[in-house]
């Protein structure tokens, strides 16, 4: 059984991940909370996991996975042509996304909106390939193979 699904939308990064010591009356509690840097993450992580959660409704998988995911990205203008050439890409303008974000940390929001959804926890992720591609269609393909 292979998972696969669309999310369509703009791929956003999880961004760095802050923590912070739970107290309660000013004493604390032993508990730590993790929040993500990023709070423009949230709309995003909401796509992924709804787009899954259409995908896939069996139990929650607990054993190894592999995870494929290509992000699609949306050209910056400036690799346009200007004038009577707009929507024409200029000559040199690069094939794949060579800036921000990179891969990884928009792989990282994309786990954790999958977490409890599709796994029980990203730890069980043992293969992984990322891809940063561009198109006319931001979004992510995702797929997903219990090994």
């Amino acid at each position: 059984m292979i998972i696969t699904f669309f999310a369509a939308g703009l791929p956003k990064t999880a961004g760095s991940k802050r923590a912070f010591p739970i107290r309660k009356g000013g004493v604390f509690t032993g508990r730590v909370a993790v929040v993500d840097a990023n709070k423009n993450a949230k709309d995003w992580k909401a796509t992924v996991a709804s787009c899954a959660s259409d995908a896939y409704s069996g139990p929650l998988l607990d054993g190894p996975i592999r995870l494929t995911i290509e992000f699609r990205l949306p050209r910056p203008k400036g690799h346009f042509g200007t004038g009577k050439n707009v929507g024409v890409l200029r000559n040199g303008s690069p094939k794949y996304p060579l800036s921000k974000p990179d891969a990884l940390k928009l792989a990282r929001c994309a786990e954790d909106a999958l977490s409890s959804v599709i796994w029980k926890d990203d730890a069980q992720i043992v293969d992984e390939i990322l891809l940063k591609r561009y198109s006319e269609r931001p979004g992510a393909w995702v797929e997903i193979e219990p090994l």
